[in-house]
């Protein structure tokens, strides 16, 4: 049986239509990120999704393939998650020589998220299946045969017929060889072709001198036995024995990886290929979601995913929008309410407002996010491959040196130990410790809403032992609530009038006070109507006069007069509350009848929903808390207070922080020797967010915030960060379980192996059973 073409060295170069398909940017542009590098340059960050890798040394050397040519200034292949991130100049090669690069080595590359990606995903299980069955099937037909050899007594197997067997076993054992093993002597050719030691070359040798010595001893002349010229001994059952249990620990491990990668993609919901949509003459038409501009009116139907980013115009229903948030729980919508693209309409049809396409829609940047994490390598698997080339030359050493020293002990052992040696000691479980766990806890977390754009970020959150935050926007509401009224006229009646008239002075206005008086205008409905012109006065206050010629000002207490500036005192009756610094807006007829008091109308910020939970969460672990806030020192002071009063552990609070001095307070902690998390919403926490050890934005918040930051709350939901916290702990006592078990495995099964303990099938066993218990136990970091 011939190989399968797939695990050749070098696979066939890509034709010119496939070329053309891939330098095309359109077709690049769900797999390919384009911006402009500091000196002004054009720089192109593509993902490929990778197939054919079966150890993680095969990143090694993909990685190396992909640094090797002109033009590629950074490339990061994360084997567990079968996907390259790499940054290139579009001025110095093309994507197609990207991909031709990794064929070049040896294996299938594809732009991430492509059906050629997917298909080549269904490809390469559906190959692993069959060498799974071919060296199962095998095995058994070889034990079969080796089955007499074991129970019968000396001399009781006629010669001929013990010949007959061995030849059966060698003729099994060549698909095993050539087909089911062909991913060990791939790997292990393309490794040395690159110059690199990887996984899979002790796993190669062992086999490859298993097979060619019991061929010598099948093929020798005379009878067969122990007393012949090369050993006598053949190892065919033990050959595709080994084969078998190694592949399959290999297709769970496969199998564990998928899982991982369903996870991540089951957040992002594929789009519909076409959609209803209304013209401007009322007519329905069903086109293409491609075809679809901003301003198109659309019908969504029950069971239909929502194709763009939108508002909801006409009828109200429930969507499931666990892509933004996590949750599963359905959200209603209705009219004016925004829809994302991605998100399941479950009730009933509701027409949309197209308001963003494409690349311009939150799904795309949740695809972007995600992609980009499960392309990165994590710093402790990149320290793990560092190790990994120095050992397996010693590994190479030691099993050449076993075998010299058997030699002078007993030459019929001497090949059985160097086999033995060279297969327990490949560090597949080392190598698979980090990245495994750390895919598996970003899978978790992107399941609770929270995503993970850099691996490394896990290492660092678990690490962590002082968290700063925002104000505005993270642990306060970014919008004011109102708080008090004061003043105005006594009677019920008269007192409703004054406040629907400053209603109806602030309609219209997007000033951030007007937006809060808003929320009085469900029981202000009723407001009355001003003639003339509105006058606007920026940073003061707004004035109109109403139908009975009397001018009502809104605004400043300058603007509204000496009834306003009586209110804004620091001394006033008894029974008032001091004023605590929050903003306040006054609103007074012009001028001041005798008896009558201008009407204050004082705002304070709310605590975000789940801001005390996450603070006595980090609290109680031990973290020093910070406020870092670019607000006045008397706001937040305020805010401060507040947070005492809800019972919140306290916290360092520092006021007027403009983002340089948001820089500087986190580098002075770090310069201190802390660990230091920033958590942070606004187009100015970039810089900081940049800077911390690992940082967080809130989905709400500034698309910079996001692109800075290491995690990303979709949902801006706080406890997420905590919970984020404890679950990046799991993570990294799960890694230090893993390391620790494949240094313990190989400390107590190289010992055996040397001393002749261990025959080459049980060594294979344990190597098969370390690599399946290292992903098992890392796929526990995603629950």
């Amino acid at each position: 049986m011939n190989a399968d073409p797939s695990d050749r060295p070098v696979l066939p170069p890509l034709d010119a239509r496939a070329r053309a398909a891939l330098d095309d940017e359109a077709g690049l542009a769900g797999s390919t990120r384009w911006f402009d590098a500091p000196d002004g340059s054009r720089r192109a960050e593509t993902r490929l999704a990778l197939s054919g890798l079966y150890c993680a040394g095969c990143a090694g050397v993909i990685e190396a393939a992909l640094r090797a040519l002109p033009g590629v200034e950074r490339a990061e292949v994360q084997g567990s998650a079968e996907r390259a991130q790499v940054c290139w100049r579009p001025d110095a090669l093309r994507a197609s020589q990207l991909v031709e690069a990794v064929r070049a080595a040896g294996y299938g590359a594809h732009p991430a998220r492509s059906e050629a990606a997917l298909d080549a995903r269904t490809r390469e299980g559906r190959r692993a299946l069959w060498r799974l069955f071919v060296a199962w099937f095998c095995m058994m037909q070889v034990m079969m045969l080796a089955t007499p050899s074991y129970v019968s007594s000396p001399g009781e197997l006629a010669p001929d017929l013990e010949q007959l067997l061995r030849w059966g076993g060698w003729v099994l054992s060549l698909p095993v060889l050539l087909f089911s093993a062909g991913p060990f002597f791939g790997g292990a050719l393309r490794g040395l072709r690159q110059g690199r030691v990887v996984m899979d070359l002790p796993v190669a040798l062992g086999l490859l001198i298993a097979f060619l010595a019991s061929t010598a001893a099948t093929f020798e002349p005379g009878p067969p036995g122990p007393g012949g010229d090369l050993g006598g001994e053949v190892w065919f059952d033990s050959l595709t024995m080994f084969v078998a249990f190694l592949l399959a620990g290999r297709w769970l491990e496969l199998r564990g990886r998928e899982r991982v990668a369903r996870a991540l993609d089951s957040l992002l919901r594929e789009l519909p290929d076409s959609v209803e949509r209304r013209d401007a003459e009322g007519r329905i038409e069903t086109v293409a979601v491609a075809r679809l501009l901003v301003g198109d009116t659309l019908r969504v139907q029950p069971g239909q995913a929502v194709p763009a980013d939108g508002l909801l115009v006409e009828g109200r229903s429930s969507f499931d929008e666990a892509l933004l948030n996590g949750e599963s729980r359905p959200v209603p919508r209705g009219p004016g309410e925004a829809v994302v693209a991605g998100s399941l309409n479950l009730a009933a049809p509701v027409w949309m407002r197209v308001q963003a396409l494409g690349a311009d829609t939150r799904r795309a940047q949740v695809v972007e996010l995600m992609e980009r994490a499960r392309s990165a390598r994590p710093a402790l698997a990149r320290t793990a491959d560092r190790w990994a080339g120095p050992f397996l030359l010693g590994v190479l050493l030691l099993a050449a040196g076993a075998w010299a020293v058997w030699q002078s002990i007993d030459p019929a052992q001497a090949l059985p130990v160097a086999v033995a040696v060279l297969i327990v000691t490949c560090p597949c479980a080392l190598s698979l410790a980090a990245p495994a766990t750390l895919l598996a806890a970003a899978g978790g977390l992107a399941r609770r809403g929270v995503l993970v754009q850099r691996l490394d970020a896990i290492e660092a959150l678990a690490r962590i032992d002082t968290a700063c935050f925002d104000k505005t926007g993270t642990l306060s509401e970014d919008r004011l609530r109102l708080a008090e009224i004061r003043g105005g006229p006594a009677a019920p009646a008269e007192r409703a009038a004054w406040i629907a008239r400053a209603l109806a002075l602030a309609a219209g206005s997007s000033h951030p006070l007007s937006r809060a008086l808003a929320q009085l205008g469900a029981a202000h409905a009723d407001a009355p109507q001003f003639v003339g012109d509105r006058v606007d006065e920026p940073g003061a206050g707004l004035a109109a006069s109403d139908v009975e010629g009397r001018t009502w000002r809104l605004g400043s207490a300058a603007w509204v007069g000496p009834g306003a500036e009586a209110l804004a005192e620091p001394a006033r009756p008894a029974g008032l509350r001091p004023w605590k610094g929050w903003p306040v807006v006054f609103l007074a007829p012009q001028p001041l009848a005798e008896g009558e008091q201008a009407m204050a109308f004082e705002f304070d910020e709310s605590l975000r929903e789940g801001a005390l939970p996450l603070l006595a969460a980090l609290h109680a672990e031990g973290l020093a808390l910070e406020l870092l806030s670019g607000d006045r020192p008397a706001a937040v002071q305020a805010f401060g207070a507040r947070l005492r009063e809800a019972g919140a552990p306290a916290m360092r609070l520092q006021a007027a922080a403009t983002p340089q001095l948001k820089l500087a307070r986190l580098q002075e902690l770090q310069a201190e020797g802390h660990r230091v998390l920033m958590v942070g919403d606004g187009l100015n926490d970039g810089p900081v967010l940049a800077q911390a050890d690992v940082s967080v934005a809130l989905g709400h918040g500034a698309a910079l915030s996001q692109q800075q930051a290491d995690l990303v709350v979709l949902g801006s939901r706080l406890p997420e960060v905590a919970a984020a916290r404890q679950r990046a702990r799991k993570a990294l006592a799960i890694v230090r379980q893993n390391l620790a078990w494949a240094l313990l495995y190989n400390l107590l099964a190289l010992p055996l192996a040397v001393s002749g303990s261990l025959a080459p099938w049980v060594a294979g066993l344990g190597m098969a059973f370390s690599s399946l218990f290292v992903v098992g136990n890392a796929l526990r970091a995603g629950r």
